[in-house]
């Protein structure tokens, strides 16, 4: 399978007709076997991939699995940062800080800092997050940003909340989901409105480069209309319309 196929098909797919965004539930132990699909994302046309990591629910898991999660992502950042920064690719994380310990919150922060300059891909990772907590916040910010607008309109909210929520993500065009589960478990709820679901029986630990390019391959037949009507349908009223003239 040729990526530079790959790339110049999936960049019609995509609403802003530039890289894709991609964002990845990874079900299955072995959670930070990471480094296959975001070595192979640039290659096949992706420019942001976001990965759940640890969601805000999952602080209701025992204490000892939590600390072995946390230890995991600290190893994760230490130990593949210089990689990552010499791949071009810049990391951030997404979700909430003031929960997470400061020994995993200092490895993000340099993480960060080192891979600032990628443009080749834009590694997001959310920890602690939650796509309702997200927006609530969003909100409560939208409140004071249009405080001078009496009422405040639906359209209003609704643009000002779109602007704030998808600043820093994007709107995601692809989510995949591994381990055989098929719900989107509060992740980038508002972003993934109109994302195509791809969903896989294969454990996160097994999903490689071959695995990606399967979901990516399947997406690209897929008619994204974004509330539109189909390509095919409009040509045909468009030309209904002017034989009638």
């Amino acid at each position: 399978m040729q990526s530079n196929l790959l790339s110049h098909d999936f960049a019609v797919q995509s609403e802003k007709r530039d890289a894709l965004h991609v964002a990845i539930i990874m079900d299955g132990n072995g959670r930070w076997a990471a480094r296959r699909a975001v070595e192979r994302a640039p290659e096949v046309g992706i420019g942001r991939l976001t990965l759940y990591a640890f969601s805000s629910d999952n602080w209701r898991r025992p204490s000892a699995e939590v600390r072995s999660i946390f230890w995991l992502l600290r190893a994760f950042l230490r130990l593949e940062r210089e990689r990552l920064r010499q791949a071009g690719v810049r990391l951030e994380a997404i979700g909430r800080r003031d929960r997470i310990p400061k020994l995993l919150l200092r490895e993000i922060d340099q993480a960060e800092c080192v891979t600032a300059a990628g443009r080749r891909l834009h590694l997001q990772v959310a920890i602690d997050y939650s796509s309702r907590d997200a927006i609530a916040r969003a909100a409560h910010g939208v409140c004071t940003a249009l405080a001078a607008e009496r009422p405040c309109s639906a359209e209003a909210l609704g643009r000002v909340l779109a602007e704030t929520l998808t600043a820093g993500s994007g709107e995601v065009d692809l989510l995949i989901r591994t381990g055989g589960e098929k719900r989107l478990s509060d992740f980038l709820l508002w972003e993934c409105a109109y994302a195509e679901l791809w969903f896989s029986d294969r454990m996160w630990p097994d999903f490689d480069a071959s695995d990606l390019d399967a979901a990516l391959l399947e997406f690209s037949g897929r008619e994204r209309r974004f509330g539109g009507v189909p390509e095919v349908a409009a040509c045909a009223e468009t030309a209904s319309i002017g034989g009638g003239r």
